[in-house]
């Protein structure tokens, strides 16, 4: 059996996200099933209104508890999450270990290395019970380690053309 691929998409840049998201689009369209995970994002995101709109084929799963983005809790509430956010891991493994998806998204899941809250050495034990299901890591900074274990690395940068400002 093909082991599936794993997708990095990193970078300073905006729509990390937005292109995982639109392969989770493509995969529904060919009749496969995704499950995308959702972390440090808080559980008031208005896009996640708009995915649930795409169950059964995109399944969208949060498991904190905050309204709040991680970074502006106080420390007592990120221990909190933390233990949340060690659920969904937990959860993500049971979902490759019962093959209930084709591709699963972990959207944030690099921050989460960058913040040590998961080890390097925990997600390769995730991925390494992937089997035929393709995944997609989604985050700011992919270190070195992590990168070793993707199978195609898209770096998503944000360029302003001169003379222009941001908005």
């Amino acid at each position: 059996m093909a082991k599936g691929l794993v997708f990095i998409y990193a970078g300073g840049g905006r729509g990390k996200s937005p292109a995982a998201l639109g392969r989770a689009l493509q995969a529904a369209m060919e009749g496969k099933n995704v499950v995308v995970i959702q972390f440090l994002k808080g559980n008031s995101m208005k896009s996640q209104d708009f995915l649930r709109r795409m169950e059964p084929q995109i399944k969208l799963f949060s498991f904190e508890k905050s309204d709040e983005n991680y970074e502006n809790l106080p420390e007592e509430k990120k221990q909190e999450e933390i233990a949340n956010i060690k659920n969904e891991m937990n959860f993500a493994k049971k979902v490759l270990v019962t093959r209930e998806c084709d591709l699963l998204i972990l959207d944030e899941v690099l921050r989460l290395v960058e913040k040590k809250i998961v080890s390097v050495e925990d997600l390769k034990a995730l991925l390494d019970c992937r089997e035929d299901t393709d995944i997609i890591l989604t985050g700011k900074e992919a270190e070195e380690d992590v990168c070793a274990l993707a199978d195609e690395i898209s770096r998503i940068e944000t360029w302003q053309p001169k003379g222009k400002s941001g908005t």
